[in-house]
């Protein structure tokens, strides 16, 4: 059975869709979108859109500023791929995403991570250990400088003592 979203897919009505920043409007946090409809036009393709980094915080709200909109009615009107923020869906690219429109299909918004050097890292870690083994050993011996006003003092603190040295 065919969905109301893939009729306007195959139709050409559907020309754009463009996610906006979460926390935008009163009462909800979560991101909106645009879905832009045009009758009678060339193609069926789509334009994608991800505006959701477009936004200054404001107090408990994220606004949408005049160069935020700009940059986005710019992306808009170009119809082009820019990484992170754009994708022109060919209606094949779309049927072999079973018509789903999320935009994170489309434009690829992920970081690259940066690579973890293990010899740094494993050698950081042995550094560290050996300062806390020797800040403990310190530690240790000046508890063990301490004097006592009496036995229950001393005893809880050489119990203390036992426990830490066992850690």
């Amino acid at each position: 059975e065919k969905t109301i979203r893939e009729t306007l897919l195959k139709n050409g009505s559907i020309y754009a869709v463009i996610g906006l920043p979460a926390n935008m409007f009163y009462n909800t946090s979560i991101p909106t979108c645009i879905i832009v409809l045009k009758k009678h036009r060339e193609g069926r393709d789509v334009l994608f859109i991800d505006a959701s980094k477009q936004f200054e915080k404001e107090k408990k709200q994220n606004v949408m500023k005049e160069e935020h909109i700009e940059h986005v009615l710019e992306l808009y009107k170009n119809r082009e791929n820019v990484e992170k923020e754009a994708y022109l869906a060919s209606f094949e690219d779309i049927e072999e995403n079973d018509f789903n429109l999320n935009i994170p299909r489309y434009v690829d918004t992920s970081e690259e991570e940066i690579p973890v050097d293990l010899k740094a890292l494993t050698k950081e870690i042995e550094e560290t250990n050996k300062a806390i083994n020797e800040a403990n050993a310190n530690f240790l011996d000046m508890l063990g400088d301490l004097t006592f006003a009496d036995s229950e003092t001393k005893d809880s603190v050489e119990a203390f003592l036992k426990v830490f040295k066992e850690m």
